[in-house]
């Protein structure tokens, strides 16, 4: 029987943080985000979320891509900001 807050996950010796990876997953980039995985696939349908590539079965967001949609949300968001206080 499990103690009541004990950690039964552990990290890989040597795993890097999700800080450092070169790519992500959709799950890794949805969380690092907060989106669900839901809105991520809905989004992308619209072409609103970064470019993604396959590396056999898994579908992963470059940390390049990510930051150029970061950097595009701000724009948008900007525009948008600016557009409104114009009004």
């Amino acid at each position: 029987m499990l103690k009541r807050g004990e950690n039964t996950s552990r990290k890989r010796p040597g795993a890097p943080d999700d800080a450092d990876l070169d790519a992500y997953s959709i799950a890794q980039f949805c969380a690092r985000h907060g989106l669900s995985i839901q809105s991520f696939y809905k989004f992308k349908a619209l072409g609103l979320m970064p470019k993604t590539f396959r590396v056999g079965t898994r579908v992963l967001i470059s940390r390049e891509a990510a930051k150029r949609w970061r950097s595009a949300c701000e724009a948008r968001e900007k525009t948008t900001a600016g557009s409104d206080a114009a009004a």
